[in-house]
């Protein structure tokens, strides 16, 4: 879907938010980008990390089961729901601490729907794995008519909407100063707006922790969750979707 001058068109790195905003700006012929950094894509960096595939859902409900029994995979529950004998969930850090399954079914009405609904190359990046996914794309041919698309995914709203969420402008604009290091600058407007978000934040853990999804997830008890996702270029790993799920590049 091409929406006149909101799709970017003639920038070589694009920058947008949520599923409407991938499907306006993303290019067939280039690659998505998508940050979701508390927590889908960070989950999905330390699952692949560990040799996890990850097949993005975007639904929470029967199909995500049925999608799990295609794939014999294990389905995601959230958070509160998890068990000792089913820890796995949007959480990362019960990844890091758990036995992961090879295969494993994440839903998410942010990252995990974008994934879900792409069309082309897809990429999962988050604050743990800029580099390393700055330096895949670096490999590619990127311009304007292959572009580089970052998504950031957002949160929602009770009623729905989208609501821009500060920890994934931060972390999009990561991937974006990323490029611009390795040469890649034929940025748009909206890119370059992202990248300077995250090029004058002081200190990222602390705003990340301090930040309303930070905080939020802080007061439930999910902290842990919040200082893996805040670790900068702690993974080499750059999951990639393939045939439906996710898996290292």
């Amino acid at each position: 879907m091409s929406i006149g001058p909101h799709a970017q068109e003639g920038y070589a790195v694009r920058f947008e938010w949520g599923p409407t905003g991938a499907a306006a700006v993303g290019a067939r012929d280039g690659v998505l980008v998508i940050v979701d950094v508390l927590s889908f894509t960070t989950t999905v960096a330390v699952a692949v990390q560990h040799g996890v595939a990850v097949y993005p859902a975007a639904w929470r409900d029967t199909r995500a089961a049925e999608l799990a029994r295609e794939v014999d995979a294990v389905l995601a529950v959230g958070r509160s729901e998890v068990t000792a004998d089913h820890p796995w969930s949007l959480s990362p850090a019960a990844l890091l601490s758990t036995p992961a399954p090879p295969r494993l079914v994440l839903p998410s009405p942010n990252g995990s729907a974008i994934a879900a609904a792409a069309d082309g190359s897809v990429v999962a990046s988050c604050l743990r794995n800029v580099r390393a996914v700055a330096r895949w794309l670096r490999r590619r041919p990127i311009s304007a008519d292959t572009p580089v698309t970052v998504v950031a995914a957002g949160e929602r709203w009770p009623d729905g909407s989208l609501r821009p969420a500060l920890e994934d402008l931060v972390g999009a604009g990561a991937v974006i100063d990323a490029l611009a290091a390795l040469g890649v600058r034929d940025a748009s407007p909206e890119a370059e707006a992202a990248r300077a978000v995250f090029a004058s934040t002081v200190s990222i853990p602390d705003t990340i922790r301090r930040c309303a999804s930070g905080v939020e997830l802080i007061d439930a008890g999910f902290g842990t969750d919040v200082e893996v996702a805040v670790q900068l270029d702690a993974s080499d790993v750059v999951p990639i979707l393939s045939n439906g799920s996710f898996q290292a590049a």
